[in-house]
């Protein structure tokens, strides 16, 4: 019997009929079979009926009767695979947590950035479901799923500014801080040796103070929540309160003989970095309102802000370092020096704890994304450009960045991915200051070309948009206001 015949044999004995074709394939099957019964017959029985042709004995009748195949192909189509897959991923058999273990799982994933029954990793796509129509051509041209998108949420991101207010007389420094938004919708800017609130849902616009002889405002700071209360650092090293409401100088706070230009709130605490390179914590409840100094930089500290826990500090300064305190000790956790510009521009994450991003000046022109909970850099960009300030959006896992010579531009990025979404042209000059506005949608810019921007770049999802919507469209508009501050 040749080897075509038996594969063929074989074939029709492990598959289900299918016609003629089985048919026709029957006397194979039965002539293997013979075949491999006289060969398993037992040597014993090898008399003349045996050599014969004749009869055959007994014992090879019942041997006869067992039916051998070349091996064993298991009909798989009883099981529920796709079932079976499921259940082994999701782990059946684990033991559930205790309320100790549970609480200790949720801080170890939260401190290293991760979220809890959220898939990291997946081998493909789901194949696109059936269609009731039968259409085939509808069926398999469909596009495929875009895994940071949801079908018709896209949004678009308006590349001019929707409001422009003349500011005259903001000073032209890389270091200082002089523009913020209040939790309750009042934007302070300072010009000078004043500072202007403007109310942006009323459109008002008032003078909260001015420095007496040469001072100027080197920097200012919203106090967190629903508190009137701003931080003024001036030139000549004080550190002013005021309440924004009713217009009066609470106390202040000096000590220092040089300027203070970088500002930072968490609750009580006000975090204020100065020329000399110190640090300052002061407790605006106390009338020893001096807490801590913090001593590690070697240059003007320009860029200062905490975590929202609380827990970490973030200094960067002139000396292109950065430094992560921990607010339990009095030197650093740990230091970062991969920059070599200053360090102004230093943002948290609001959706990921412990990943900070930090951007470098002209010489540098690089953002860094950093893991301060195991000291790793993550990523980085080279945007050619300085980079003056990072904005994060609380709504789209997007940042935006703004950035001096030589483009003068804002840019906004995804992240992680960190592909560019726009560059908007955003002034005449360098864009010194950023402000997010409390809703998270608008950024405001303030540049040495005397103007206040608006940019609507982070519009919110409509109602009943799905969360994980990325997608932009640009679009120009011509909607932009102009009024003056002052």
């Amino acid at each position: 019997m040749s080897a075509n015949t038996a594969k063929t044999a074989l074939g029709s004995s492990a598959t289900p009929s299918m016609g003629r074709g089985a048919a026709a394939a029957a006397p194979a099957v039965k002539t293997l079979k013979d075949e491999r019964t006289t060969a398993q017959a037992s040597p014993r029985v090898a008399g003349p009926a045996a050599r014969s042709g004749g009869p055959p004995s007994p014992r090879t009748k019942k041997a006869s009767k067992t039916t051998l195949y070349d091996r064993f192909i298991p009909s798989r189509s009883d099981k529920e695979l796709a079932s079976s897959q499921f259940n082994l991923a999701r782990g059946e058999g684990a033991q559930p947590l205790d309320g100790a273990a549970a609480a200790y799982q949720s801080e170890v994933a939260r401190a290293c950035g991760l979220s809890i029954g959220r898939r990291i990793l997946s081998f493909t796509e789901e194949a696109p479901g059936g269609d009731s129509s039968g259409d085939v051509r509808a069926l398999y041209s469909r596009t495929a799923l875009k895994t940071s998108a949801s079908v018709g949420s896209r949004r678009s991101i308006r590349t001019a500014p929707e409001r422009v207010l003349d500011a005259p007389g903001i000073v032209e420094d890389y270091y200082l801080n002089l523009l913020d938004w209040s939790p309750a919708n009042v934007l302070a800017i300072g010009l000078d040796q004043q500072v202007f609130l403007w109310n942006a849902s009323t459109g008002d616009v008032s003078t909260l103070l001015t420095l007496a002889g040469d001072a100027y405002v080197a920097s200012i700071k919203w106090m967190a929540g629903t508190s009137p209360y701003l931080a003024v650092g001036t030139s000549d090293g004080d550190v002013q309160i005021w309440d924004a409401e009713s217009g009066a100088r609470i106390r202040t706070m000096g000590g220092r003989q040089a300027r203070v230009a970088a500002l930072s709130w968490h609750a009580h605490v006000l975090s204020a970095g100065s020329r000399d390179g110190s640090i300052w914590n002061h407790d605006v409840r106390v009338a020893r309102h001096k807490t801590a100094e913090l001593v590690a930089h070697r240059g003007e500290v320009c860029g200062l802000t905490w975590r929202s826990d609380g827990a970490l500090l973030a200094s960067g300064a002139n000396d292109n370092i950065v430094n992560i305190w921990d607010v339990r000790s009095l030197v650093p956790r740990f230091s970062i020096t991969q920059h070599t510009a200053a360090v102004k521009a230093l943002a948290w994450s609001p959706w990921e704890l412990s990943l900070l991003a930090s951007g470098g000046g002209l010489h540098d022109q690089h953002v860094h994304f950093w893991n301060t909970t195991t000291t790793a850099r993550l990523n980085s960009i080279n945007t050619g450009s300085q980079v003056t300030s990072i904005q994060w959006s609380p709504e789209y896992r997007e940042l935006a960045t703004a950035h001096g010579f030589p483009h003068n531009h804002l840019a906004l990025w995804r992240y992680p991915s960190l592909t560019k979404i726009v560059d908007i042209p955003a002034h005449d000059t360098r864009v010194l200051h950023t402000a997010m506005s409390p809703d998270g949608e608008t950024i405001a810019t303030a540049a040495s070309d005397d103007c206040l921007k608006f940019w609507r770049v982070f519009e919110a999802r409509p109602k009943g948009a799905l969360p994980k919507s990325r997608e932009a469209d640009v679009a120009p508009s011509s909607s932009a206001g102009y009024a003056s501050i002052r």
